[in-house]
């Protein structure tokens, strides 16, 4: 097993879990493990460490190989250092079988942690960076929530040249992601004995009208929006309540909205493009209030800038790519840094009950790291 992998082994035994995600679980929620573990390890190389506060006692963490001599740019490893929930604690446990390491954040993002680690632990010990080169780790916290880490750092810095975010792309360099904006509509209806249905005005059978436009109708209009690098944006509606139980009419539904966004959109222009809908078609959309109370907006970052075009020749790709799911880089990029994603694994992997990841894409992850810092200039 290579070192990286025997890293990867350690960090998935040190539970990160998302303390937004699952509040009752103390003993294995919360970043501050992982972050002490990375903080002894670069303290040992002589790194210079600090931390960013985001939540008591949940903070960034922050190392840095400093420049030889003036510094002239600045690269940002940017991991985080949070996962999803688990369903048993074996997955907690990190399994090698078959050249895959298994275990909850295998690739989400821990393979990118142990990789960005060890070419940071590796740059720092053979002193090969360009002369005026720093660089700096950024472990972050709270990505599957709200994304508090990257908001924080991207509003205290430093700024970068470029922040290569940690994600699993399959090795491929993403230049622009889609934004991500969550409504919650209600309508409300009036309640009635069950028995006498018509004295009421069931709120579900509006809802329901709602929802088979918002489907249907507003869905192929997304479908006519189109960037060149994300496609088309898309609606999910991923909750429907409604009720209280069988014999009441019941007085009020909600719904909740998944809504991916591409450049030019706007939270204003979405809300008046969903209440036009369905006022074409005869309804009132009711009221609309967005859900997570941060913007999340698209990423595009410019593929031809020097540092990107570097990078991307380094990997051995022609050309950059989009995804559609929403990551730390926007709030990095929104914060004045130019950000881009990179990492081994698959995002196919990320969040499942059997999460892996390829051991082989984490050296050659590594090795092509470390040759675009070694040689950017």
């Amino acid at each position: 097993m290579n070192p990286i992998a025997r890293l990867l082994c350690e960090l998935i035994e040190i539970p990160s879990i998302n303390p937004g995600l699952c509040e009752d679980r103390p003993e294995i929620t919360g970043e501050s493990r992982i972050a002490q573990f990375l903080e002894e390890r670069g303290v040992q190389a002589g790194l210079d460490v600090t931390r960013q506060q985001v939540f008591p006692g949940r903070d960034n963490l922050l190392v840095r190989l400093p420049a030889k001599g003036k510094m002239k740019r600045r690269f940002i490893l940017a991991p985080h250092l949070d996962t999803v929930p688990v369903k048993e604690e074996g997955q907690l446990r990190a399994e090698v079988k078959d050249n895959r390491i298994y275990g909850r954040g295998a690739c989400d993002t821990k393979g990118c942690v142990a990789t960005y680690f060890h070419v940071l632990l590796e740059l720092a010990e053979q002193g090969k960076l360009p002369n005026g080169t720093e660089l700096l780790f950024v472990g972050l916290v709270d990505e599957e929530c709200n994304q508090m880490g990257s908001r924080e750092f991207a509003r205290l810095g430093p700024k970068g040249d470029l922040a290569i975010v940690g994600e699993p792309t399959e090795l491929e360099l993403i230049t622009a992601h889609k934004g991500n904006l969550w409504l919650e509509l209600s309508v409300a209806g009036r309640a009635a004995h069950g028995a006498e249905p018509q004295q009421g005005e069931s709120a579900i059978h509006k809802m329901a009208g709602i929802v088979e436009v918002l489907l249907t109708t507003y869905a192929k209009d997304l479908a006519q929006k189109s960037h060149q690098v994300l496609g088309s944006p898309t609606i999910n509606i991923g909750c429907i309540r409604g009720g209280t139980q069988p014999n009441i009419v019941p007085d009020s539904c909600i719904i909740q909205i998944d809504r991916r966004t591409i450049p030019g959109e706007t939270a204003e222009s979405i809300l008046k493009g969903i209440r036009t809908a369905l006022g074409r078609n005869g309804l009132d959309a009711g009221t609309i209030v967005e859900m997570r109370g941060v913007p999340c907006l698209p990423l595009e970052t410019d593929p031809n800038l020097k540092y990107v075009q570097q990078l991307l020749s380094t990997t051995g790709r022609t050309r950059t790519c989009g995804v559609n799911y929403f990551s730390d880089a926007s709030p990095i990029s929104q914060g004045g840094t130019p950000a881009v994603l990179f990492g081994p694994g698959s995002i196919a992997q990320a969040h499942r009950d059997k999460e892996w990841i390829n051991w082989g894409q984490l050296e050659l992850a590594a090795g092509m790291l470390k040759c675009f810092l070694e040689n950017a200039q």
